[in-house]
């Protein structure tokens, strides 16, 4: 651990944007035939490279960029993951006797890793969890272990007996993890370099209280650093938009969306701004809803005319003594016509 407290990180450039590195780690109590009892992933800026699954044994790649690493490295992951599955099982039946379980399949999570900001700046976290529900997280300041639920006070007892586990969490996400993090994204190259611009477009949906709720989608685009917002003309409107976290699309890409609420009639008069590293420009984008149901209304209206105009040239046919059955032979038909004559 004190050899963990003395590395130092490269003084170089970090890739631009936002990058990442964690790891979410699964155990259970009394997994089924087609479940593993222990499994771990690492993701890198939300994309799984690496997986342990106890039913394997082994710790695997995910992606084609981690083909350079030797047999050393997947070794001492694989040995590294072993310990974790053993670790993990005895802290999963020790929650579920703080819980008064004694069997059924119980679950706990424990999830840490690192981040480094566009500007340089970096933040971690490690939380452990019990039935997809929190339990504790460490607070990376003052080395202490904070309970989520009454319940987790004896799991919070138990570990700051030792307070090398800390200690140790601490030294390793401020430096290993970090180290790794770089190590990463210099294998992957391209994958965490690229820029992908994000496509957009704006919806409308008419709100419970009346008015609009105009929304910005972004999609499709990396890296994930993305900023939406909302203008009625020259004044943006920060404090009335609403914004969701930017998420994983599943295929490498983000997405986001920001809403806000407008008067009925008053959509035009919006706009959204988007501003992306993949953009030269911050790109504008309105509702297009109102310009589609004015050229739907127009098509209505001329398809109208055209079937009156046609129904009066048949009458006048038949006005002209037109035959067949086109024309209005009975009387009561006559009389209509002349009408309209």
């Amino acid at each position: 651990m004190a050899e963990l407290a003395k590395l130092q990180l490269e003084d170089k450039p970090w890739p631009r944007g936002t990058h990442s590195l964690r790891y979410h780690y699964l155990a259970l109590s009394a997994p089924g035939p087609d479940l593993p009892q222990f499994l771990a992933v690492g993701y890198v800026d939300d994309h799984p490279f690496i997986q342990y699954d106890s039913r394997v044994d082994r710790a695997e790649s995910q992606v084609p960029w981690m083909a350079p690493l030797d047999a050393q490295y997947w070794e001492t992951e694989t040995q590294k993951q072993r310990v974790w599955a053993k670790v993990q099982q005895v802290e999963t039946w020790m929650v579920m006797g703080y819980h008064n379980h004694s069997s059924g399949t119980h679950s706990t999570q424990r999830m840490f890793g690192c981040e480094v900001q566009e500007d340089g700046r970096s933040s971690a976290f490690w939380q452990f969890g019990f039935d997809g529900q929190d339990h504790l997280s460490l607070d990376l300041d003052t080395l202490s272990w904070v309970s989520a639920k009454h319940v987790a006070i004896g799991t919070k007892r138990w570990w700051e007996a030792e307070r090398c586990y800390a200690e140790y969490d601490k030294a390793y996400l401020e430096s290993i993890c970090l180290s790794s993090l770089r190590r990463y994204l210099e294998l992957g190259g391209q994958t965490f370099t690229r820029r992908e611009p994000p496509r957009v477009h704006v919806t409308g949906r008419t709100a419970q209280a009346g008015g609009t709720m105009l929304k910005c989608w972004a999609l499709g685009f990396y890296p994930q650093d993305i900023s939406l917002s909302w203008w009625l003309g020259e004044e943006e409107l920060a404090l009335e938009t609403e914004y969701v976290e930017t998420r994983p699309n599943g295929d490498g890409t983000y997405q986001t969306w920001a809403a806000v609420w407008v008067p009925a009639g008053k959509e035009a008069l919006y706009a959204c701004h988007v501003q992306h590293s993949s953009l030269d420009h911050v790109l504008t984008v309105a509702l297009e809803l109102p310009s589609h149901q004015w050229m739907t209304s127009i098509t209505v209206v001329i398809t109208i005319l055209l079937l009156v105009a046609g129904i009066v040239f048949l009458v006048r046919r038949c006005c002209q003594g037109g035959t067949g059955p086109r024309c209005y032979q009975s009387p009561e038909g006559a009389r209509a016509a002349q009408q309209l004559c």
